[in-house]
């Protein structure tokens, strides 16, 4: 069994469409691949970045129902810092049932995805961060950037946090979320990254509305992540 961990560079970078694109292509690939989402902010009972990873893998409630508490154990209707989000309703989040949820998934699945919530330094309490609880579970990430101006800085802090607490990095996927940036800035980013880092740069996810052409952008890029693994 194989866990992989998806986190951005921020929040709004693009982690529930390459969590939901690998997972349809792990599936291709004749992996049985369940998602996870340990904490959902602006969201009702169930995670919406969950029901759209089932949408991306074309798979549905059904195929996973037995599953569906342990993928996403916590869940907030405030769209904040899980910390504060779960403040506001009074709920603690508990790292046990975290860790309790992704080992009765990975006890069924060959392959675990989770997603993150914001970026790796999110606070899930007063006095635990998303990236401490990656670091005690060993998990390796794949890290997501938007690719715009700015996405340098956010991507060098964020491989320096993980390089300091000796988690391991799969790769380094630039997601283009908008089509009137500067191609220039667009081509630089990824090259100066790896450059900086020596990180792997598995590539530059296109703009597109439509999923199937997304899955087909996605394909060479995942076929990477899965060479990796």
């Amino acid at each position: 069994m194989r866990e992989i961990f998806v986190a951005g560079t921020d929040t709004g970078v693009g982690k529930t469409i390459v969590t939901g694109l690998l997972g349809h292509l792990l599936i291709k690939d004749s992996r049985k691949v369940i998602t996870q989402k340990w904490v959902q902010t602006g969201s009702g009972p169930f995670s919406q970045d969950i029901r759209r990873h089932m949408q991306l893998m074309k798979k549905n409630g059904t195929y996973y129902r037995r599953y569906l508490p342990l993928m996403s154990p916590y869940t907030f209707k405030f769209a904040a810092s899980p910390h504060l989000a779960g403040r506001l309703e009074d709920k603690a989040i508990n790292i046990d049932t975290i860790k309790k949820s992704l080992i009765g998934l990975s006890e069924h699945f060959d392959v675990v995805i989770i997603e993150g919530t914001g970026g790796l330094l999110v606070p899930l309490s007063e006095d635990k961060l998303l990236i401490d609880v990656i670091k005690e579970l060993r998990i390796p990430v794949l890290l997501v950037a938007e690719n715009r101006l700015g996405a340098v800085n956010h991507t060098l802090l964020s491989i320096e946090a993980m390089r300091a607490r000796n988690i391991k990095i799969i790769g380094t996927i630039f997601n283009n979320i908008a089509n009137d940036a500067d191609d220039i800035i667009l081509k630089d980013n990824p090259r100066i990254v790896k450059a900086l880092t020596g990180t792997e740069v598995l590539g530059t996810l296109p703009y597109a509305r439509n999923t199937d052409l997304l899955r087909k952008y996605f394909m060479p890029i995942g076929n990477k992540v899965i060479s990796l693994l």
